[in-house]
């Protein structure tokens, strides 16, 4: 029986291929990012590379992603403080795998609003969720919302 290994870093910023490369071998990698979605996340990934290499590490990340989880801390509602967390989910399916390969990471919010039966959220359903759960504000509702956007009219 074989050791699982599992690789946890920081992501950094020069373009270390050989966190996918431990993936693409079947090995659990966690990364870190500093993004505000899991589209940006996965951009992120591949932009750290030279242009010319952008292609090839589309292709393995998409080869071996199994999801990306974007979360935010926002202050509690009520008395008990602190902070609860609302996560955005993407999972590695078929189609979200053909989407990173073809250069078409910012048709996956599209995607994910569609698949929710398969575990997928986009962070404005969690947000929403969270709202309507009564866990969250509505200033933290609409501070969080993208410009442009009113969470409470869709």
């Amino acid at each position: 029986m074989r050791d699982a290994s599992v690789d946890v870093v920081e992501h950094s910023e020069n373009g270390d291929s050989r966190r996918v490369s431990t993936a693409e071998t079947g090995h659990l990698v966690f990364a870190t990012l500093h993004t505000n979605d899991v589209t940006q996340s996965i951009d992120r990934v591949v932009d750290v590379f030279p242009s010319e290499r952008q292609d090839q590490v589309r292709a393995q990340l998409a080869s071996c992603l199994a999801a990306v989880i974007s979360q935010r801390l926002l202050p509690r509602k009520g008395d008990a403080g602190g902070r609860i967390a609302a996560f955005e989910v993407l999972l590695g399916t078929i189609a979200v795998r053909a989407m990173i390969r073809d250069k078409k990471t910012h048709q996956l919010l599209g995607l994910m609003e569609t698949a929710s039966r398969d575990g997928m959220i986009t962070m404005e359903r969690a947000l929403k969720n969270l709202f309507e759960a009564g866990k969250i504000t509505r200033e933290t509702l609409l501070a969080m919302q993208p410009a442009g956007q009113d969470f409470l009219k869709m």
